[in-house]
């Protein structure tokens, strides 16, 4: 591949999706892009990348970020984040919420699936203090594909082995084949819809939990203030955002700050004072 093809794809990977990539990730495209390549009939990137110059079908496009994007994941990833909305998050909500009865929770880019599907178990598992309550789980991601997989809830032996608690495995899934397919109960507990998180996030209304993990490493510092400022103004006053244990707000807003004694939470800097009673009691 050349400078210039090199240049060209990941030029449009920032602008439609945030994504930097160095020179040093060259190889990325290579072992990602060759099957979309295939797919539109193109021998190699060259070709690829010949074919977005002028203007190029908008199909093409979205499956170059598509298959960019796409990220793994796995259910109960880092498994701390969901124990801390088990024993923190979620019992404030409900001395919080008592008069509305009403949480919602917004995991952004959830690829497969597996971040909104383990929140709805956790909060299956409270379903008698729930009683009464509208939950809602909003899921979105920028790829319409991986949305597809995540809807049908179905994973492989060797995704429900990574991180899955078998107790939550034998309760809410049932073996279908080789592969595994989560209860239509649990399903129906989750909203998947496709989003970019360059896009104006108003339409999606507030939410007092959001998950945004593992996403702000791949975009660049204004891109990153740019989807943490918008993120805030969604949440709710004294609502909480989860960041991935590599990332953080420090140098980068100043309208969200850290609870001290839970790390990867954040809150907004405007309700700074209980934040931090909560955060120490």
């Amino acid at each position: 591949m050349t400078g210039d093809d090199f240049n060209l794809i990941s030029g449009l990977l920032k602008e439609r999706s945030g994504l930097v990539l160095t020179p040093d990730k060259a190889y990325l495209l290579e072992s990602r892009l060759l099957p979309v390549a295939r797919k539109w009939n193109r021998k190699s990137l060259a070709e690829l990348a010949m074919a977005l110059r002028g203007r190029p079908e908008p199909a093409l496009v979205r499956d170059i970020v598509e298959a960019m994007t796409t990220n793994e994941s796995f259910f109960f990833r880092d498994i701390k984040p969901f124990e801390q909305f088990k024993a923190f998050v979620l019992p404030q909500l409900l001395r919080t919420r008592a008069a509305t009865r009403s949480i919602r929770i917004w995991s952004a880019a959830c690829s497969s699936g597996q971040e909104p599907y383990s929140l709805a178990m956790i909060l299956a598992e409270q379903r008698a203090q729930l009683q009464g309550w509208r939950v809602e789980i909003v899921a979105t991601d920028l790829s319409t594909e991986i949305l597809d997989k995540a809807q049908t809830g179905l994973y492989s032996q060797f995704e429900v082995q990574r991180g899955l608690p078998i107790q939550l495995l034998v309760k809410y899934f049932k073996q279908q084949g080789d592969r595994w397919q989560i209860d239509e109960a649990i399903r129906a507990m989750v909203q998947f819809r496709p989003f970019n998180l360059l896009d104006d996030m108003a339409p999606l209304g507030r939410f007092d939990v959001v998950f945004c993990r593992n996403v702000l490493i791949y975009f660049d510092q204004r891109t990153k203030a740019l989807v943490l400022d918008r993120l805030s103004r969604q949440m709710a006053a004294d609502g909480y955002l989860y960041l991935g244990g590599a990332e953080t707000v420090l140098g980068i807003t100043d309208k969200l700050v850290p609870l001290t004694e839970n790390r990867g939470i954040y809150a907004l800097a405007s309700a700074m004072a209980p934040a931090a009673k909560l955060a120490v009691g």
